[in-house]
């Protein structure tokens, strides 16, 4: 594997074989190559064979290692012409010829076990297989060395997950059909610079662990600035290529969320999807948009969604290839990686703005108007107990954030959920999150566990994040046992699907209620419905506020308060439409008025 030249300045050759993948060299018995002179330090530097390129990194060497004569400061790969100086000694790294090596090995000096034979033929073939991509050998000699070159990288992908299923190395063949190649040139320079970082890092021992994160990233900065600049001066990076921006992404895909954090520090974006690590996509002021950022490779994902869910102490593998998470500005995160996402690992990530919004907010960007913020607040403080409720991405969570600002501050306040993402202003406010089962299938705590606790907890008002299952029907015996305004949300179209949603919620607790006692327990619990929508333009509108006012034989009746009544679209695309309020005034109101407590009645007349 390697053919190395020993050359004594002044004096005579010998030559070395080895086969192995590293060869180290230095002053002290132990090395491969033992250089008993005085300007050779104990542990001089080593050699490695990785991807085919010799690598020469100094290992902290007092004399340093040089070639062709300039001091090197980071790994750098050699050329059979390139001249390696250690003290008095120069150095020629080359491949052996094939008969220098024993006959039963490979190329590299490895001979495969019958059982990973086997798997790489397995990967191969089932990568030939996809959809008739080579119909016979004849076609492979029709396809360009670039394309030729990029399936042998997608194959060899695929062989290094030993842990996935072979037929990924199809589905990443696929995925980079339609990669820019400018953008899988600039990918595949970055891995390349994470390569030689991870070696860097590695030969030099250094204890990351140890090391705090500030010092972590200095470290790794000034290594990956050596590397960079050695590259530059070895002519390996394009002259088209920024510097810097190639630093800052190296460094990000290493100890940050790689191509995220741009994506994360822009106030415009309101979504991320990464599909895989050559298809990301942004949500950006409503409308979805195909990045030009990529990530280096599926690993790198994988190692970004590691870097998310380790600090909260959730884990994703094979064995739980799915999860939720938040990162550190609450945003929330679902992940999924093969062998359930056939294309590589997925990424999920709904941002929140680092200031909460305000009801004011709402009001600037159309999303209520000034009559309906004052009647929420209304419903708010006179303890209506409230769902609100809207599809995927229709801002529910947002407005739930705004209906809590009203809750006053003297008043207890527990909140429920799955991944904690809420930002209540109260200071007198306990934060509760659910936790899923550990590595054995133990210790989860759920929604409903939660919920059923802090019944226990003395709380004025409950507000659960979401419900998605039987936590439902806890939350509607809480709010029909003395919890007034108490606030949930669920996933539903109208104000009337809501409520057949919360039904089959109620029967999702195992509890074999009739229909009919479980419309009674939601008619005399829920007394408010706000029903948010996400239209086609990408704008989020509160199209209802409806009171659910009784029942009737056995149905549960609505009434609505104020509704959006869309009247077309503008030239630009955009929705065109105003809000109606239907002169229809609550019970609650008719209520306090009775009992001489101030209200505004004019906001249920149509201006």
């Amino acid at each position: 594997m390697f053919l190395i030249t020993l050359t004594v300045k002044g004096g005579e050759s010998e030559q070395l074989t080895f086969e192995k993948e590293e060869v180290t060299i230095g002053r002290l018995a132990g090395n491969d190559i033992v250089l008993n002179k005085g300007n050779v330090s104990k542990y001089h530097s080593r050699i490695v064979l990785k991807d085919g390129k010799y690598i020469v990194v100094d290992l902290k060497s007092t004399n340093g290692t040089f070639v062709n004569g300039k001091k090197i400061a980071a790994p750098q790969v050699v050329r059979p012409s390139d001249k390696i100086y250690v003290g008095d000694y120069i150095i020629n790294v080359e491949a052996p010829e094939e008969g220098d090596l024993d006959a039963e090995g490979d190329e590299t000096g490895y001979a495969p076990d019958d059982d990973e034979e086997q798997q790489d033929d397995d990967v191969e073939a089932d990568a030939d297989a996809d959809e008739g991509e080579y119909e016979d050998e004849g076609d492979d000699e029709e396809q360009s060395d670039e394309d030729q070159e990029r399936e042998d990288a997608d194959v060899q992908e695929a062989k290094d997950k030993k842990n996935m299923p072979a037929s990924l190395a199809a589905a990443l063949r696929k995925n980079r059909k339609h990669i820019d190649p400018r953008l899988e040139a600039y990918a595949n320079l970055q891995k390349d610079i994470h390569d030689r970082l991870i070696e860097y890092l590695d030969l030099r021992r250094l204890d990351m662990d140890r090391l705090g994160d500030e010092e972590l990233w200095r470290r790794t900065e000034k290594a990956i600035r050596d590397i960079v600049d050695q590259m530059d001066a070895d002519q390996e990076i394009p002259e088209d290529i920024d510097r810097e921006m190639l630093l800052v992404d190296v460094l990000n895909e290493a100890l940050g969320l790689g191509p995220l954090e741009a994506f994360l520090a822009d106030d415009d974006i309101s979504e991320i999807m990464v599909n895989h690590a050559n298809q990301l996509y942004i949500e950006k002021k409503g409308k979805l948009i195909l990045s030009d950022k990529i990530f280096s490779s599926n690993q790198a994902v994988l190692g970004v969604i590691e870097r998310i869910v380790a600090p909260i102490g959730r884990r994703i593998d094979e064995s739980s290839p799915m999860v939720d998470a938040r990162l550190k500005d609450g945003s929330r995160v679902n992940a999924i990686i093969p062998p359930l996402a056939l294309k590589g690992p997925c990424i999920t990530i709904r941002k929140f703005k680092r200031d909460a919004l305000a009801i004011e907010d709402l009001i600037k960007y159309k999303t209520v108007t000034p009559q309906m913020a004052e009647f929420i607040e209304m419903c708010v403080k006179a303890k209506r107990n409230i769902v609100i409720s809207g599809g995927t991405g229709s801002g529910k969570t947002t407005t739930l954030n705004v209906v809590s600002s009203f809750i006053p501050e003297d008043e207890r306040i527990i909140t429920v959920e799955d991944a904690a993402e809420l930002q209540l202003r109260q200071e007198h406010w306990v934060q509760l999150e659910s936790r899923p089962p550990n590595l054995e299938g133990k210790g989860a705590v759920t929604i409903r566990d939660l919920v059923k606790n802090c019944l226990r907890m003395r709380p004025e008002r409950i507000v659960v994040g979401e419900c998605r299952s039987g936590e439902a029907l806890d939350m509607l015996q809480a709010m029909n046992t003395g919890h007034d305004g108490s606030l949930t949300t669920l996933h539903a179209n109208t104000p009337r699907d809501a409520l057949a949603r919360m039904e089959t919620l109620v029967l999702m607790a195992g509890m074999d209620l009739p229909v009919k006692a479980i419309r009674e327990q939601i008619a005399s619990a829920v007394h408010m419905i706000i029903q948010q929508t996400r239209f086609n333009d990408g704008s989020r509108r509160i199209a209802y506020i409806t009171e659910i006012s009784g029942m009737e034989v056995d149905i549960i009746t609505l009434q609505d308060i104020f509704y959006y009544k869309q009247e077309g679209f503008t030239e630009d695309g955009r929705v065109r439409g105003r809000y109606v309020a239907t002169g229809f005034v609550p019970k609650f109101y008719d209520e306090m008025q009775r009992r001489g407590m101030p209200v505004n009645m004019g906001i249920f007349r149509e201006d």
